[in-house]
């Protein structure tokens, strides 16, 4: 049976068609770099994702920091994890790189900010 997939791993988004056969990956053809292969593959086994967002900021120069995971979560865990995300908010000073939530959802991953915010003057 042939499955198509649009490449994530990078901005070029190639078009891939493989072959599979009980959730095997036989082959496959339009990727332009290794890559693409292997994200096939995971979307077949296990499928991953990473999460950008922001989380509402008290007392500082703007209202929101961007937030993003450090790591990968299961697929479907996305909204899970989103859900946690609304639940915070932060005192300013942010600074980028701080994290904001540990071990979000007890899956290996932290949540940080992406972003510095000030402390409101």
């Amino acid at each position: 049976m042939l499955k198509y997939f649009t490449c994530i791993m990078c901005p070029r988004g190639c078009e891939i068609t493989a072959e599979v056969e009980d959730g095997k990956m036989l082959s496959a053809q339009g990727n332009f770099c290794p890559k693409g292969q292997e994200y096939v593959f995971q979307e077949l086994t296990s499928p991953m994702r990473n999460i950008a967002s922001s989380v509402l900021v008290e007392g500082g120069e703007l209202p929101l920091a961007s937030v993003r995971l450090n790591g990968l979560i299961p697929k479907n865990r996305i909204f899970d994890v989103m859900e946690e995300i609304r639940r915070v908010k932060i005192k300013a000073p942010v600074t980028m790189g701080q994290k904001v939530i540990c071990d979000v959802l007890g899956l290996g991953c932290d949540v940080i900010a992406t972003k510095n915010v000030k402390a409101a003057e």
